[in-house]
């Protein structure tokens, strides 16, 4: 059985595991398409993750479980969501005009403000990890990668897209994820955070909530200052939402 091309597309995306060639060019609309299949990916991320937690913990403390889950995280993704909130966080801070900041963003060197932004929301995110007992810190890593990745797509259907499109390395064009894809990764975010609401529905309903609510005011500040998104945006967006979720998980079962 062939697999889906979009899924396909999705797991080039988001991670560095190795896919079956897929013939052809991917259609412009690609990124909309393979966005269905985003919250499943983040599951297979959060898993692996959780598996590391737990081993690390069980080895060394959950400090150490904690920063080990979020490296591994990083690896698999090769901080691709990292690297947009430092992008994104660099240009907010450093650039005046609409202009600027989208040159800022294309920019590979990385600035203070962008250093700042990945050391603070690394900490934040391993402390709240480490606060969690080991197997409540390994469902709520499978729920929090499943979610982050849902939000993109939300964003995308109410900004438009504000960088260059000539630039970019592969073909894209703007368009919106459809009813039945947002319907199907809303499913699957749902399913990967069962094992946790099992422990604690309040302690999911507080993460999404302070998750949503942070990606909800970057997307509002990279409205102001570009006119929408980007795929920066997109990626800080996440980060900011694993921030959130942790968080709001550890408040209630710290």
């Amino acid at each position: 059985m062939t697999p889906d091309p979009h899924l396909l597309n999705a797991i080039r995306f988001l991670t560095v595991m190795p896919t079956p060639h897929s013939d052809g060019t991917p259609t412009p609309d690609w990124l909309a398409r393979a966005m269905k299949y985003f919250p499943l990916v983040g599951a297979g991320i959060g898993c692996a993750s959780a598996l590391v937690f737990v081993i690390g913990c069980q080895i060394w403390s959950p400090l150490i479980g904690a920063i080990l889950a979020i490296a591994a995280s990083i690896a698999m993704t090769s901080a691709l969501h990292e690297d947009g909130l430092a992008d994104t966080i660099d240009a907010f801070g450093g650039g005046w005009t609409v202009e600027r900041r989208l040159a800022i963003m294309k920019d590979s060197r990385i600035g203070t403000y962008g250093a700042l932004a990945l050391g603070l929301g690394c900490a934040l995110r391993i402390s709240a990890l480490a606060t969690l007992p080991i197997w409540t810190g390994a469902v709520t890593l499978i729920a929090v990668h499943a979610a982050a990745r849902a939000m993109p797509a939300f964003v995308m259907n109410h900004l438009p897209y504000a960088g260059d499109t000539s630039a970019m390395k592969v073909s894209y064009a703007e368009a919106s994820v459809r009813h039945g894809e947002i319907v199907f990764l809303l499913v699957t975010a749902a399913l990967a955070a069962i094992p946790l609401a099992l422990v604690s529905f309040k302690s999911v309903a507080i993460g999404l909530l302070i998750g949503a609510v942070l990606g909800a005011l970057l997307a509002r500040w990279a409205q102001r200052l570009i006119g929408g998104y980007t795929g920066d945006v997109l990626g800080a967006i996440e980060q900011l939402f694993e921030i959130g979720f942790l968080l709001g998980v550890a408040s209630v079962l710290r």
